[in-house]
Protein backbone atom coordinates (compact mmCIF):
# COMPACT_ATOMS: atom_id res chain seq x y z
CA UNK A 1 0.00 0.00 0.00
CA UNK A 2 1.08 3.71 -0.95
CA UNK A 3 1.71 6.23 1.70
CA UNK A 4 1.27 9.31 0.48
CA UNK A 5 3.38 12.58 1.07
CA UNK A 6 2.61 15.95 -0.02
CA UNK A 7 3.94 18.99 -0.47
CA UNK A 8 2.28 22.44 -0.68
CA UNK A 9 3.74 25.62 -2.09
CA UNK A 10 4.16 27.98 -5.34
CA UNK A 11 6.12 26.59 -8.40
CA UNK A 12 8.84 28.31 -8.62
CA UNK A 13 10.32 26.97 -11.87
CA UNK A 14 9.43 23.61 -14.43
CA UNK A 15 12.48 22.12 -16.64
CA UNK A 16 12.80 19.39 -18.48
CA UNK A 17 14.24 16.55 -16.87
CA UNK A 18 16.78 14.48 -18.78
CA UNK A 19 16.41 10.37 -17.70
CA UNK A 20 19.44 8.89 -19.82
CA UNK A 21 17.49 8.09 -22.67
CA UNK A 22 17.28 10.17 -25.61
CA UNK A 23 13.43 8.73 -26.64
CA UNK A 24 12.20 10.45 -24.05
CA UNK A 25 13.37 13.80 -24.35
CA UNK A 26 10.92 16.00 -23.17
CA UNK A 27 8.91 13.36 -21.67
CA UNK A 28 10.07 14.48 -18.43
CA UNK A 29 10.05 17.62 -16.30
CA UNK A 30 11.39 18.89 -13.10
CA UNK A 31 8.90 20.92 -10.93
CA UNK A 32 10.24 22.68 -8.21
CA UNK A 33 7.60 24.14 -5.70
CA UNK A 34 8.70 26.31 -2.91
CA UNK A 35 6.05 26.37 0.44
CA UNK A 36 5.48 29.72 2.62
CA UNK A 37 8.11 28.77 4.92
CA UNK A 38 10.66 29.03 2.61
CA UNK A 39 11.04 24.87 2.10
CA UNK A 40 11.81 23.64 -1.36
CA UNK A 41 11.02 20.54 -3.18
CA UNK A 42 11.41 19.35 -6.27
CA UNK A 43 9.04 17.14 -8.07
CA UNK A 44 9.76 14.82 -11.27
CA UNK A 45 6.84 15.33 -13.21
CA UNK A 46 6.69 11.42 -15.93
CA UNK A 47 3.53 11.02 -18.30
CA UNK A 48 2.28 8.66 -15.81
CA UNK A 49 1.84 11.80 -13.31
CA UNK A 50 -1.87 12.83 -12.90
CA UNK A 51 -2.54 16.21 -12.94
CA UNK A 52 -5.89 16.87 -11.15
CA UNK A 53 -8.65 18.75 -13.70
CA UNK A 54 -5.81 17.82 -16.07
CA UNK A 55 -4.71 21.51 -15.96
CA UNK A 56 -1.68 23.08 -17.43
CA UNK A 57 0.59 24.34 -14.46
CA UNK A 58 2.40 27.25 -14.89
CA UNK A 59 5.00 29.16 -12.70
CA UNK A 60 3.97 30.84 -10.09
CA UNK A 61 0.80 28.51 -9.83
CA UNK A 62 -0.17 27.46 -6.26
CA UNK A 63 -0.04 23.22 -6.35
CA UNK A 64 0.10 20.55 -3.90
CA UNK A 65 2.14 17.33 -4.65
CA UNK A 66 1.33 13.74 -3.94
CA UNK A 67 3.97 11.07 -3.62
CA UNK A 68 4.43 7.18 -2.71
CA UNK A 69 6.59 8.53 1.18
CA UNK A 70 7.86 5.05 1.16
CA UNK A 71 9.89 5.20 -1.98
CA UNK A 72 13.43 5.71 -2.18
CA UNK A 73 14.54 8.81 -2.94
CA UNK A 74 18.04 10.55 -3.30
CA UNK A 75 20.18 11.89 -0.58
CA UNK A 76 20.06 15.17 -1.98
CA UNK A 77 18.79 19.02 -1.44
CA UNK A 78 16.62 19.92 -2.28
CA UNK A 79 14.62 16.55 -1.84
CA UNK A 80 13.15 15.55 -5.44
CA UNK A 81 10.06 13.03 -5.52
CA UNK A 82 8.52 11.57 -8.25
CA UNK A 83 4.98 13.05 -8.41
CA UNK A 84 2.02 10.56 -8.58
CA UNK A 85 -0.42 13.37 -8.79
CA UNK A 86 -0.45 17.09 -8.71
CA UNK A 87 -3.29 19.37 -7.83
CA UNK A 88 -3.58 23.23 -8.66
CA UNK A 89 -5.01 24.90 -5.41
CA UNK A 90 -8.79 25.88 -6.24
CA UNK A 91 -10.87 28.28 -3.77
CA UNK A 92 -13.27 26.27 -2.43
CA UNK A 93 -11.75 22.83 -3.18
CA UNK A 94 -9.80 20.46 -1.93
CA UNK A 95 -7.84 17.17 -2.89
CA UNK A 96 -6.97 14.47 -0.75
CA UNK A 97 -4.76 11.30 -1.95
CA UNK A 98 -4.98 8.44 -0.04
CA UNK A 99 -5.76 4.61 0.49
CA UNK A 100 -9.97 4.82 1.23
CA UNK A 101 -11.10 1.53 3.29
CA UNK A 102 -14.18 -0.45 2.84
CA UNK A 103 -16.09 2.35 4.55
CA UNK A 104 -14.18 5.07 2.45
CA UNK A 105 -12.39 6.39 5.31
CA UNK A 106 -8.89 7.63 4.61
CA UNK A 107 -5.80 5.45 5.91
CA UNK A 108 -4.93 8.78 7.95
CA UNK A 109 -8.44 8.44 9.70
CA UNK A 110 -9.10 12.06 8.83
CA UNK A 111 -11.67 12.18 6.00
CA UNK A 112 -14.61 10.10 5.39
CA UNK A 113 -16.53 10.22 1.91
CA UNK A 114 -20.01 9.95 1.59
CA UNK A 115 -21.36 9.33 -2.11
CA UNK A 116 -24.28 11.12 -3.71
CA UNK A 117 -25.71 10.37 -7.15
CA UNK A 118 -24.42 13.69 -7.92
CA UNK A 119 -20.79 12.20 -7.21
CA UNK A 120 -18.82 11.69 -10.46
CA UNK A 121 -16.40 8.66 -10.16
CA UNK A 122 -13.84 8.10 -13.02
CA UNK A 123 -10.50 6.31 -13.64
CA UNK A 124 -7.70 8.58 -14.13
CA UNK A 125 -8.35 8.40 -18.12
CA UNK A 126 -11.58 10.07 -17.57
CA UNK A 127 -13.92 7.25 -18.21
CA UNK A 128 -16.64 6.52 -15.96
CA UNK A 129 -15.85 3.60 -13.18
CA UNK A 130 -18.43 1.56 -11.99
CA UNK A 131 -17.10 -0.67 -9.76
CA UNK A 132 -17.15 0.07 -6.06
CA UNK A 133 -14.30 2.65 -5.21
CA UNK A 134 -13.83 1.45 -1.88
CA UNK A 135 -10.68 -0.07 -0.74
CA UNK A 136 -8.71 1.72 -3.22
CA UNK A 137 -6.19 4.46 -3.77
CA UNK A 138 -8.12 8.06 -4.57
CA UNK A 139 -8.10 11.19 -5.97
CA UNK A 140 -10.95 13.07 -3.75
CA UNK A 141 -11.88 16.75 -4.69
CA UNK A 142 -14.43 18.04 -2.21
CA UNK A 143 -15.41 21.22 -0.97
CA UNK A 144 -16.99 21.61 3.07
CA UNK A 145 -16.69 18.83 5.97
CA UNK A 146 -17.70 18.50 8.93
CA UNK A 147 -16.02 18.94 12.05
CA UNK A 148 -16.43 15.64 12.99
CA UNK A 149 -13.51 12.97 13.35
CA UNK A 150 -13.17 11.81 10.90
CA UNK A 151 -14.17 14.77 8.80
CA UNK A 152 -16.54 13.90 6.65
CA UNK A 153 -17.65 15.19 2.85
CA UNK A 154 -19.59 14.36 -0.08
CA UNK A 155 -16.62 15.15 -2.77
CA UNK A 156 -17.61 16.65 -6.30
CA UNK A 157 -15.00 13.74 -8.04
CA UNK A 158 -13.86 10.65 -7.17
CA UNK A 159 -10.85 9.40 -9.36
CA UNK A 160 -10.06 5.86 -8.99
CA UNK A 161 -6.50 5.39 -9.19
CA UNK A 162 -6.11 1.89 -10.94
CA UNK A 163 -3.03 -0.15 -10.65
Amino acid sequence: MIHFGSFYGVVTAINDFWTGNDENSGCYKLMTVQSSEENIVNFVISPATYFAGHIMVLVGDVVTGFYDANAPVPLIYPPQYQAIVVANAVQGANVKVDYFDSQLVSSDGTLKINLSPNTQIMLENGQAFTGNPANRNLIVIYGITTRSIPAQTTPYEIIVMCD
